[in-house]
């Protein structure tokens, strides 16, 4: 009985943490439904969020995690590693997938990118809602981990399955969430100290990251493109959601990595696509209203999914 009604608890903190990002993408939601229709209302704030305020955020946690208690060289295995499975079976399984899903070659572009991209302002606030600073820590080193690799695999389909043009080592390189992690990480290695006056000023800046990116995420929302859900639609939220959480698990405990550190790349592997997934898609000839569709209906999906996944696999 004891046992049970720590499981409920359990569970009840990993919703709790959950309801509340859920909250504030819902804020975002209503401030573009019913006072900021005009999605130019919000390119500024997306812009500011992404090459400011969250490159803060990320370059702040980097820098004051213990890279000694985490175990980079596992972790690293356990994200690649799920990256490299999912990408794969992606590559491999094309023909099967389209033929499936009903989809052509923008489309599995599309469905590509919905399946190996994650949405780091997501993770971030689940991540610092249930494990503190130290989450927010580890999700912060995975985004150095993974965001590299992930924009040169989406890019490298989408430029081959796609109508695109461009360098994929510029979009790498000019990333301001790969910017921010490898500062951080040299001047957390060097041990470069910080002006306190510096470290304060960066830190109110870091504050604004989660509710601004959150806020941006739910304004990105299009309910009524689920009210005829596609088989690709369907396929890529099931993939997302479960598959790619439930091999990231099995990797991180072949692994032996910590429970914590196990939690955290679940997270990473649990919430939904990126949205600026829709932007990549727009630019480079995917199909960015089935793209569209995907992150509506993962970032929706993922608040039964992703605690579901948590309590069970915990």
């Amino acid at each position: 009985m004891c046992h049970q009604h720590l499981s409920i608890s359990v569970f009840a903190v990993i919703l709790s943490s959950l309801l509340s990002v859920f909250l504030v993408i819902t804020l975002g939601w209503a401030l573009r439904r019913y006072m900021l229709p005009d999605p130019q209302s919000w390119i500024a704030l997306e812009r500011i969020t992404y090459f400011a305020l969250n490159p803060v955020l990320i370059f702040l946690s980097v820098v004051k995690v213990d890279l000694a208690s985490i175990p980079l060289l596992k972790l690293s295995g356990a994200l690649l590693g799920t990256l490299a499975t999912l990408t794969l079976l992606l590559v491999w399984g094309r023909n099967l997938l389209q033929k499936a899903l009903s989809t052509d070659g923008p489309g599995y572009t599309s469905l590509f990118q919905g399946i190996i991209r994650w949405n780091g302002f997501i993770a971030l606030a689940v991540a610092g809602s249930i494990l503190g600073t130290r989450g927010i820590a580890l999700v912060s080193v995975a985004m150095g981990i993974m965001i590299p690799v992930i924009n040169v695999i989406s890019v490298s389909v989408l430029k081959r399955h796609g109508n695109s043009s461009g360098s994929v080592l510029k979009s790498v390189v000019t990333n301001p969430f790969v910017i921010s992690g490898v500062l951080g990480l040299l001047f957390n290695l060097l041990a470069i100290p910080l002006p306190k006056m510096v470290e304060s000023s960066l830190s109110i800046i870091g504050q604004c990251a989660l509710g601004c990116g959150l806020i941006v995420v739910g304004a990105g929302l299009h309910l009524e493109q689920l009210r005829r859900p596609s088989p690709a639609l369907v396929g890529g939220t099931l993939l997302r959601l479960i598959g790619a959480p439930l091999i990231a698990f099995g990797l991180a405990r072949a692994l032996n990595l910590p429970p914590d550190i196990t939690q955290a790349v679940v997270i990473c592997f649990g919430v939904p696509t990126a949205a600026n997934a829709y932007l990549l898609a727009r630019q480079m000839g995917g199909d960015a209203p089935l793209m569209a569709a995907i992150i509506t209906a993962q970032t929706i999906a993922c608040l039964a999914t992703l605690p579901l996944l948590l309590f069970v696999l915990a």
